[in-house]
């Protein structure tokens, strides 16, 4: 499964959060809260039955069922103002967020990519092990990138990889590999990917496609199986295209 059809099964694979016999207003207020989660919400009404709760559906199947107070913050039994590591307020929609092991986004500009990058970038750094993997489209962008990557790539045990297509000048390179890949996903993808370290809760991914000019929709992913197959897809496709001395490629 290549990257774009990774990206086009994690769209395909969206949750759907039924929220029952609640105001319209508050349906709407969950569609903000989760808006960029992969999750559809809808609203329903029953005869019968408690006001204001929510069922959690994957592929038709039950996940979890939930009050609207568990979900949102600022309700009745969320007081402590404290967050959680994505932002969220501590314990709020956790019944939820559990379950969704992508985030998904839309319409990402080249800046809110590089800013998406530099979370994993800064994990990576911080922990200061294992492997980062980081697709750039083409080499001119590599280039400008290029400071920052050989300030990771000095850490003794972090193995940093670069791809990019050969369109542009190479940058000099000294303390990490550049996989010159000549395929379109190259081209038309951005991607970060860390696995950890060690650490499963350290692992994490950014995964785009660039669907119109300067326009990236892809996933965030803490899901270990989804980085690890992410980093073992690049090894195993573009292993084998280091960039050589002389500026070309070892495809």
């Amino acid at each position: 499964m290549s990257l774009i059809e990774l990206i086009a099964g994690v769209e395909a694979h969206e949750a759907t959060l039924t929220v029952f016999n609640a105001d319209p207003a508050v349906t709407e207020e969950l569609r903000e809260y989760f808006a960029d989660r992969n999750v559809r919400i809808v609203d329903d009404q029953t005869a019968s039955g408690p006001e204001e709760f929510a069922v959690l559906a994957r592929d038709g199947e039950f996940v979890t069922a939930v009050t609207v107070d568990d979900l949102l913050p600022g309700r009745e039994g969320d007081g402590s103002g404290e967050t959680d590591g994505d932002g969220t307020a501590g314990g709020v929609g956790r019944p939820v967020l559990d379950h969704l092991d992508e985030t998904m986004f839309t319409s990402y500009s080249r800046e809110d990519m590089v800013a998406a990058s530099r979370e994993i970038e800064d994990r990576a750094w911080r922990v200061g092990d294992g492997e980062l993997h980081a697709g750039f489209q083409t080499l001119d962008v590599l280039t400008g990138e290029a400071d920052t990557y050989d300030l990771l790539g000095e850490k003794e045990r972090l193995d940093v990889h670069a791809y990019a297509a050969d369109e542009g000048e190479s940058p000099d390179i000294e303390h990490y590999t550049v996989h010159v890949g000549e395929t379109a996903e190259i081209r038309e993808t951005w991607f970060v990917a860390y696995d950890g370290g060690g650490y499963e809760d350290a692992k994490c991914a950014l995964l785009a496609e660039e669907r119109a000019p300067g326009e990236f929709y892809g996933f965030w992913s803490y899901d270990p199986e989804t980085v690890d197959y992410i980093i073992d897809y690049l090894t195993e496709r573009y292993g084998g295209s280091e960039q050589t001395d002389d500026g070309g490629a070892t495809v």
